[in-house]
């Protein structure tokens, strides 16, 4: 099955909004054997959209649309989709109780446009929108499938999550099946991990293994099919273990997991205590820690010692070590980590302190930054990193990194 996915919406060329809904479903789709060939995005215009359909179908015998579903009269796309094929649109009548029973539980005054939010493409099977009010739909002819989803992500992603895949898969009819998983790693670069595992890329038949880059770390995908499914991920396993033994130094987890969630995985299963002093990330690497519910058992608390008097008043480094050795520095690094720890009497400091940019700083570049990493019993470690990215994107890299030497120093 070949898919093209059509984004319907003006926003969308306008730059106000990004389609991360392609991107969520060619994900969810590549977990079950669909190809993706095709991304279309289309304004708030009928004869546009109906070009569109047309160009899809030429391509794609499974076509998925995304937004145009609701109330207003820029919403058009299942009127321009039935057009197109032939059907009729018909009230769906759960979809209109579930629609008027919100306006009566949120005690507003349902005007006549949200009925039409209940039309559906006569013949179509209604996916159930548990988070909007508009449903979504499956139609299939005798020669292409059209999914009809709304466009708010938080409406469309558990709508094709748990009916739009059922419902695909059905019509698929595989006997194969498929099984994949993501493995993430840090600290590597897509062109170095590439090369790294450049022979068993180049060798790769069932499973197959799709390298992947963000801005900040790399994944690895790898998919097996099988008639089996125990038999799918034993290729798996046999894929991950061979993979480890060239790149298993950067691997940190599986799936849909991060460096924070690891990390806060091995203090709780170590049952430790961390304290922060934060100066260029300004609080930013406890902000993410308490963004994970129970970690009030881990997180004593920190400091933001952003100004040289705030690290000298608040986390007692010493005048003469920032004089001597300056702010951005492995000693003052060193100080902050060994001091926070003792202050809030956890089992572990950990400091940031650097140049976040644009500027230059103590005659230091924008992006030299040192972590430091203080722990009761062990010698204090630090660690200087050498950035080059963006003023924000220098400091959200620096608590991963944070994140990343201290799941190092703890799983040693």
């Amino acid at each position: 099955m070949n898919a093209e996915i059509i984004a319907v919406g003006s926003e969308l060329l306008l730059g106000q909004i990004v389609n991360t809904n392609a991107k969520f479903i060619s994900k969810c789709l590549a977990e079950i054997g669909v190809n993706v060939f095709h991304h279309t995005v289309v304004g708030d215009n009928a004869n546009r959209l109906k070009k569109s359909i047309e160009v899809a179908e030429k391509r794609a015998n499974l076509i998925i649309f995304t937004g145009g579903l609701g109330p207003t009269k820029d919403d058009l796309t299942k009127e321009t989709i039935a057009k197109h094929i032939g059907k009729k649109l018909v009230i769906d009548e759960q979809a209109m109780q579930s629609i008027e029973a919100y306006f009566k539980r949120t005690k507003r005054v349902m005007t006549e446009n949200n009925k039409k939010q209940a039309l559906v493409l006569e013949g179509a099977k209604v996916l159930p929108n548990e988070h909007g009010m508009a449903p979504g739909m499956f139609l299939h002819n005798d020669t292409h499938s059209y999914v009809l989803l709304p466009g708010p992500p938080h409406e469309m992603e558990p709508m094709f999550l748990h009916y739009g895949m059922k419902a695909i898969q059905e019509k698929m009819d595989v006997k194969e099946k498929i099984e994949s998983r993501v493995l993430r790693f840090f600290g590597i670069g897509e062109s170095q991990l590439e090369t790294e595992i450049e022979s068993i890329l180049d060798r790769q038949s069932n499973p197959t293994i799709a390298p992947l880059a963000s801005e900040t770390e790399v994944t690895l995908r790898i998919t097996s099919k099988h008639q089996s499914s125990e038999e799918a991920r034993r290729l798996i396993d046999q894929a991950e273990h061979e993979l480890l033994s060239y790149v298993g130094d950067y691997f940190y987890g599986y799936d849909d997991t991060s460096l924070m969630a690891e990390l806060i995985k091995i203090l709780e299963k170590q049952n430790l205590t961390i304290a922060c002093a934060e100066s260029l990330t300004a609080g930013q690497f406890q902000s993410e820690m308490a963004s994970y519910p129970g970690v009030s058992s881990i997180l004593k608390g920190g400091v933001v010692c952003y100004t040289n008097e705030a690290k000298q008043k608040m986390v007692n480094v010493k005048k003469e070590t920032i004089q001597q050795f300056g702010a951005v520095s492995k000693e003052t690094a060193k100080e902050l980590a060994e001091n926070i720890l003792l202050s809030l009497d956890s089992d572990i400091g950990i400091s940031f302190t650097g140049v976040a940019g644009p500027d230059t700083l103590e005659g230091k570049p924008a992006g030299t930054v040192w972590i430091g990493i203080a722990r009761k019993n062990h010698e204090t470690k630090t660690f200087l990193l050498e950035l080059a990215s963006s003023r924000n994107g220098n400091r959200s890299r620096t608590v991963k990194y944070g994140c990343h030497y201290l799941m190092k120093e703890l799983t040693k």
